[in-house]
């Protein structure tokens, strides 16, 4: 199963969580939610309302990480991938 990270190509928090997640070599499939109107309003239910990117989802799972930090996403990514 791979992570769907919901992005913006405007967004420095969306550049970041990329960088982190090819460093470490995470397979994911990037959404642009400016080219996928169904996919920003998944992005505003499932975060309450807000549009929040990046958005990670896995397996039912999601988290947000705006404003970026590295420590909420490697624990963000911890919660989804169960490890």
């Amino acid at each position: 199963m791979t992570i769907k990270v919901y992005t913006t190509p405007w967004c420095p928090d969306c550049r970041l969580a990329k960088q982190f997640l090819n460093q470490w070599n995470v397979v994911y499939e990037e959404i642009n939610i400016d080219e996928h109107p169904d996919a920003a309003h998944q992005v505003i239910q499932l975060n309450n309302g807000k549009r929040k990117v990046p958005t990670f989802e896995f397996d039912g799972r999601t988290f947000a990480c705006s404003p970026f930090d590295l420590e909420t996403l490697r624990e963000g990514l911890k919660s989804l991938l169960g490890s």
